[in-house]
């Protein structure tokens, strides 16, 4: 079992202070863009104008970067988000799974079975076990089914399965008017 060490509230705060920074960096971006995009020339020569062209396709690139820049922040800043949940979401399952330990240890030794209809649940199916009710937990079971030939408390019978019901509908007669 490998483990992980993480702080989700700590890295819930790092994705907050990243936010924080995206928004400084983005207004920053917006105030220089005017300014920078249309460079006013220095003079009316060729010189001048070839500079002042050339300072605007640099500023329209970092323009195009920094919106890259934007989306890959914008989505660091989301898996370190979700990085966070998970942590946390698997943190408190680990908890969970603690505290479900703590208190089925006792049942479990003393009744053979869990206190909890999760772990119920996950009992179905196997050979030998009886699908009992949850202790604690959990919306009843199908009861105890004796295995052993002569004891009182055979298995259950179940309606339409192997017992035929009582009655006219038991032998095919119908109730007159009611057509067939």
């Amino acid at each position: 079992m490998s483990f992980v060490i993480a702080n989700p509230e700590m890295l819930a705060a790092a994705a907050t202070d990243l936010a924080g920074i995206r928004s400084a960096i983005s207004a920053a971006t917006a105030a220089a863009a005017a300014p920078t995009i249309q460079v006013a020339a220095a003079g009316a020569d060729e010189v001048s104008l070839a500079i002042s062209a050339l300072f605007g396709q640099h500023a329209q690139a970092y323009q195009a970067l920094s919106a890259q820049a934007t989306i890959f922040h914008d989505q660091f800043v989301q898996a370190l988000t979700s990085g966070g949940n998970l942590y946390a979401a698997a943190e408190s399952h680990t908890v969970e799974q603690m505290v479900l330990n703590a208190i089925n240890a006792p049942t479990q030794t003393m009744f053979g079975r869990s206190a909890d209809r999760r772990r119920r649940q996950r009992d179905r199916g196997e050979p030998g076990r009886p699908k009992t009710a949850a202790l604690l937990f959990g919306n009843g079971g199908n009861g105890f089914t004796q295995t052993t030939a002569g004891v009182a408390g055979g298995q259950r019978r179940q309606r339409g399965v192997d017992q035929q019901p009582a009655g006219p509908a038991a032998s095919g007669a119908r109730a007159p008017g009611t057509g067939g």
